[in-house]
Parts: structure tokens; sequence; C-alpha cells
């Protein structure tokens, strides 16, 4: 059971070291003073994230992930941000960051799918609630700049 279980956090391990790969891109690339900060605060948010489930992983006798290995799905959605740079507008960048939000909901979802010790799915069920949440600014956000496009 707890190679499942290992095998399971690493996966949001890579899922959220994705997201902060593209959200610090987002940044860097972004004009939006305002955009430029949240993407920030979302990068470092992955960030912690990553570092809550790679202590468990480790506490499991696992190996954690470290960013190197990202899961199929999750770097297609984050190579589509850099192609969405290309024309570097706030609505394109929002709308690549959404795509990679929806994809981070679908991997802690199945993880919530799975039987977990009641301590690891609390956990999760935490880190799933702020995706929704991230996911849902970066949706608003992104709908109120296609509106002003």
């Amino acid at each position: 059971m707890a190679d499942r279980i290992v095998k399971l956090l690493n996966d949001l391990v890579e899922t959220s070291k994705d997201g902060e790969k593209g959200f610090l891109a987002a940044a860097e690339d972004t004009k939006d003073a305002d955009l430029r900060d949240l993407f920030r605060e979302r990068a470092t948010d992955c960030g912690k994230s990553a570092m809550e489930l790679q202590e468990v992983v480790t506490r499991l006798g696992g190996t954690p992930e470290t960013g190197g290995h990202v899961t199929a799905a999750v770097h297609r959605g984050w190579v589509h941000l850099k192609a969405a740079l290309a024309s570097r507008t706030e609505a394109s960048i929002l709308e690549e960051c959404e795509r990679g939000e929806d994809i981070a909901k679908r991997h802690y979802a199945d993880a919530l799918r799975e039987p977990l010790p009641e301590d690891i799915r609390s956990m999760v069920e935490r880190q799933y609630s702020g995706v929704m949440r991230h996911h849902d600014q970066i949706r608003d956000l992104h709908d109120r700049y296609r509106e002003n496009a």
C-alpha cells in the first residue's frame, strides 16, 4: 500500500512542480504588474504544496520526485503555455494558466478517488481546495481579460 501511495503522491509532486514552473513562466511574460504578482504567488503556493507532498513521501520511505519527470498530460498543458506566450496577450496567458489548472484539478480529483490514510487524505483535500480556488480565480480573470480584449 505504501508504494501505491508514494506513486500517487509523487504524481501530485510533479503536478505541483509543473504548475510552479508554468506560473513562473507566465509571470516573466506578462506585462501586467498585478498579474505578475498573482502568478508569482501561485508559483509559491505550488512550490509549497510540492514540498509538503515530498515530506510525506520521505516519511513513507519513498524517494520524492523533484520535478525532473513531469507527467505527460501536465507537461503538454504547460507546453501550450509557451506557445501562447508568443502572442503575449494577457488573455492568452491566462487561458493557458487555466488549462494547466484544469489538469491539476483532474490529477487531484483522481488522487482523492483512491483509498488513502486519513492524514494524507486530509492534506490532499486541503491542497485540492487550493487548486480549485486558484483555478476559479484564473478562470474569472481570463473571462474578464477576454471580455475587455
